[in-house]
């Protein structure tokens, strides 16, 4: 033992940095082995991106922290078809006409430069083309830097670790055909700004958190957002796009991922949303949003399983009524709030096919317009239930069908049912 000492110490720096290397290498390998080992255990009965996901994103959009060295690309897509009722729950006529869109076509391209250094980001075309009704966005583009696996730093345009869909929105890993709609307006996904800050894992639990550009609840700024408005706070997004920098703001998650396929957590955001905004009379309104929700999920032994509820309390409201115009119900709901259930089951687990289907339903309650200042009033319309019933087939992992009917109710009886059919794809 003693010789064998003194051959370490003595050994060539050179040499060392070789068996720090082998040694790094081999615990990769121990580590891609056992995780082997445990799907050849449970076979199907895990879901895939319970174990391919890192850092809350979506299994795509991690390729790049899997690969050793180099570029990484992948990818996702969907198109989906809406058909509505011709009457809505008043009898009166809906007005809506039947479509078709290639709603999304993703392309995630990342780099990693060493170890420790990666870039990664997200390219988004919607609705199939420019030249009509269709957008290009950077949807994310950051840089990491993992000072160990339990903390990295980040920068870039991120997305805000918030909800169950804004960091994993690709058409695989959720059943519905369309996203819900509490992770729409009240967490106003895909909700991504420009800011920096921390994220890691450690003994089963996962985290992120960020500074970041604020919202902007009063449409006019040089990011052209559209302004908080009675529908929710979609329109205060600004998408790292010439945004407004008067006001920033705080987002942190945490979650439990001790056993696989389950997650438990939750997570806040807290910033002024004014952007240096006045009223007519010259002051200055700071429009404190404050966003908070928890949410829970299952994906194991065929079981597709999750639950959210969130809340988001603004301040100012009436302020923000004035600056934009608005009077009546088109007030700004100073409580919003929202949640649904959502459950499914493989039933071909157990049968000897790769093919999944599994019929699922979710459950939703969401009201924009919870309360709103004294002066002003709710439209009934804002506050809504939703229940989707349909069935998702897989194919093979990387290709889902979806099918659901969605059933529409609100306070004004103005609800206006629709069935939908989608195909996405991920890669």
């Amino acid at each position: 033992m003693l010789v064998l000492g003194l051959w370490i110490i003595a050994a060539p720096a050179a040499a060392q940095e070789t068996d720090s290397a082998r040694i790094e290498r081999l615990e990769g390998q121990i580590e891609a082995i056992t995780r082997e080992l445990e799907e050849m255990k449970l076979g199907r009965e895990v879901v895939a991106q319970a174990d391919t996901s890192m850092y809350g994103l979506g299994p795509a959009a991690s390729k790049v922290y899997r690969v050793r060295r180099g570029v990484s690309i992948g990818g996702y897509g969907e198109v989906l078809y809406e058909n509505f009722a011709v009457t809505r729950d008043d009898g009166t006529a809906s007005g809506k006409t039947d479509q078709i869109d290639a709603l999304r076509g993703v392309v995630y391209v990342g780099y990693k430069f060493t170890d420790r250094f990666l870039f990664n980001s997200e390219i988004e075309f919607e609705h199939g083309s420019t030249a009509q009704a269709g957008s290009v966005s950077l949807e994310f583009a950051y840089v990491d830097y993992g000072f160990s696996d339990p903390v990295g730093a980040r920068a870039g345009l991120v997305l805000l670790p918030m909800g169950l869909v804004n960091e994993q929105h690709e058409p695989t890993t959720f059943l519905g055909t369309e996203r819900p709609e509490t992770e729409l307006l009240v967490i106003p996904s895909t909700w991504r700004e420009i800011g920096v800050g921390l994220f890691g894992a450690a003994g089963g639990f996962s985290y992120r958190g960020y500074a970041v550009a604020g919202l902007d609840a009063v449409s006019g700024g040089s990011s052209n957002a559209k302004g908080f408005t009675a529908e929710g706070l979609r329109g205060g997004r600004q998408k790292g796009s010439k945004a407004v920098a008067e006001n920033f703001a705080g987002v942190a998650r945490v979650d439990y991922t001790g056993k696989l396929g389950f997650l438990i957590g939750g997570s806040a955001y807290l910033g002024n949303s004014g952007q240096g905004a006045t009223t007519p009379a010259g002051q200055v309104i700071d429009g404190l949003t404050f966003i908070w929700e928890g949410h829970a999920q299952y994906q194991a032994y065929g079981f597709d399983l999750r639950g959210l509820f969130s809340m988001a309390l603004v301040d100012d409201v009436a302020q923000l009524n004035e600056a934009q115009g608005f009077t009546g119900s088109e007030s700004i709901g100073d409580r919003l709030v929202g949640w649904y259930v959502q459950g499914g089951y493989d039933v071909l687990r157990g049968v000897s096919t790769r093919h999944q289907l599994i019929p699922y339903v979710r459950y939703e309650q969401i009201d924009t317009q919870d309360r709103v200042p004294v002066g002003f009033s709710s439209n009934p319309a804002n506050d809504r239930t939703i229940l989707t019933l349909g069935a998702a087939w897989k194919p093979i992992p990387n290709i889902v069908v979806k099918g659901d009917y969605q059933i529409h109710r609100n306070a004004a009886n103005s609800g206006l049912n629709q069935w939908n059919l989608s195909m996405g794809y991920v890669f």
